[in-house]
């Protein structure tokens, strides 16, 4: 990679940030597109200086992780549609110092569905968790026909807001909020957006995976590590389990394409 005076400067901003692969990802999807560019990510404690600093640098797109999602929002100039309905960000585009919020991350997710061919219409879907990322799936599942979807969170009152703004949405979809301990087997999928085990968190899981059904599909957005506690239980349960490398590549390279050109070539990521 060549850096030079013309180096279009892209990043992401978030706390933590250091086991991201979003630098690789972008990186080398830039190179194999020959694009001059390089993607850097930025350990973020105050949100508002941060942005200052990306429009005083010219920076001319980036991409939000936690604990920003929502928080971005009050400093964007614009957000498109799809954002404004999950209300929640994970790509920024800086056109002449003005800001435009985007959201692909539920796109991303329904694309590494898809390409499995793993069908949502008429499933029950738990989710684990009321952030950005499960707002975003939760608004994007939703418009898949399916059956019901139950939000399970620590914070109680965070997911009654999530289900309250989906339901603005979707009122004919059947919602909820389940404490932990009262979740049964009646799910099809179950969905896990929290940071529950990530580094420094690996030797912990979100659920038990023994009370669903061998059929029950088991989805950790976590991608590092590969293979997190909640999935390794539930693949020796012999269940269908999925990481979150497939929903992350897909994500990003969506946002390359609102940043640079929808017509970029995707390099064939292979991750051991």
């Amino acid at each position: 990679m060549n850096i030079d005076s013309y180096t279009n400067l892209f990043c992401l901003i978030g706390n933590p940030i250091s086991k991201s692969l979003s630098p690789y990802i972008h990186n080398t999807n830039f190179k194999y597109n020959d694009i001059n560019a390089v993607y850097l990510s930025f350990k973020v404690e105050n949100l508002e200086q941060a942005i200052l600093g990306i429009k005083s640098l010219s920076i001319k797109g980036f991409n939000v992780t936690l604990p920003y999602k929502q928080e971005i929002i009050k400093y964007l100039d614009n957000i498109d549609q799809i954002a404004e309905k999950i209300g929640a960000i994970n790509t920024v585009k800086n056109i002449n110092g003005k800001l435009i919020g985007f959201n692909t991350d539920g796109l991303g997710f329904m694309k590494s569905l898809k390409d499995r061919h793993i069908q949502l219409k008429n499933k029950n879907i738990l989710i684990i968790g009321a952030g950005g990322a499960s707002r975003a799936i939760s608004f994007t599942i939703a418009n898949e026909s399916i059956k019901s979807l139950t939000i399970v969170n620590r914070n109680k009152k965070r997911a009654l807001s999530l289900i309250k703004d989906i339901k603005s949405k979707y009122k004919n979809l059947d919602l909820s909020f389940l404490e932990k301990q009262d979740i049964k087997d009646n799910y099809d999928i179950i969905i896990n957006t929290t940071s529950v085990g990530m580094y420094p968190n690996e030797k912990e899981k979100p659920l038990d995976t023994s009370l669903f059904s061998d059929k029950t599909i088991i989805y950790d957005i976590i991608y590092k590590p590969k293979e997190t506690l909640f999935l390794k239980q539930a693949k020796e349960e012999g269940k269908t389990t999925i990481n979150g490398l497939d929903m992350l590549v897909n994500q990003a390279i969506l946002s390359e394409r609102i940043w640079i050109s929808e017509n970029l070539k995707i390099y064939p990521f292979i991750f051991k």
